[in-house]
């Protein structure tokens, strides 16, 4: 399972890139406000760096919006994927982009329906939001599973990349499911390496190291 993580602060992504563990990246408008850059020069500094896919959101409405969008944005890197919303005319411009040969991000997925209509419009990546849907007592999960029996099913080559993760839980699960990407935020890629046994028994050796060394000759 592929590692894209979730945020738009360059040297979170820095961070993450030297440890191996960015496969790509997704951002969006709010992520962007955040981290209070311009837009269009934080995805041309992210993708001197990251090799793997880079989301970049429209906001346009209309598909027509959309596509003109999309037109600046596959300029800013070699590697940009068109994050559209789970619309009507959002499907009318994934079906136009994906006849360019230019990647697509369907985002905003909450069912597996939504999923497959995403992906027989051509979406090259869907993004079902986990953690919004276990927020309102559904089963995050449950969607992925699902939209993997129907991908699998039907032999459909989108990809499916669970987004709105919120614990190493979530990655555990969509591993588990046979999810293709998890989008990760920052603290959560950290928790990944963490357990309390681990930590113990780092100071232990640390401990052991230390008396060993006090006991040879000086």
């Amino acid at each position: 399972m592929q590692f894209f993580i979730d945020t738009a602060d360059v040297e979170e992504i820095r961070k993450a890139h030297a440890l191996g563990l960015v496969d790509g990246v997704t951002t969006n408008p709010s992520l962007i406000k955040k981290a209070g850059r311009d837009h269009e020069q934080t995805i041309r500094e992210i993708s001197t760096f990251v090799e793997g896919p880079i989301s970049v959101e429209t906001l346009s409405e209309t598909a027509e919006g959309m596509l003109e969008e999309a037109k600046t944005y596959v300029t800013w890197g070699q590697n940009i994927v068109i994050k559209v919303v789970m619309t009507p005319e959002g499907m009318k411009a994934v079906r136009a982009l994906s006849s360019q040969g230019i990647k697509t991000n369907v985002t905003l997925i909450f069912t597996p329906m939504q999923a497959l209509v995403a992906a027989k419009a051509g979406a090259t990546y869907v993004s079902p939001f986990v953690g919004r849907l276990d927020d309102i007592g559904q089963s995050g999960m449950g969607i992925i599973s699902d939209i993997r029996q129907i991908f699998d099913t039907y032999q459909l080559s989108t990809e499916i990349l669970v987004a709105s993760v919120r614990n190493p839980v979530h990655m555990l699960d969509a591993a588990l499911i046979g999810a293709d990407v998890a989008t990760v935020p920052p603290a959560t890629l950290v928790q990944l390496f963490k357990h309390p046994l681990t930590d113990s028994g780092i100071q232990t050796f640390l401990k052991d190291a230390q008396a060993w060394n006090r006991k040879q000759p000086a």
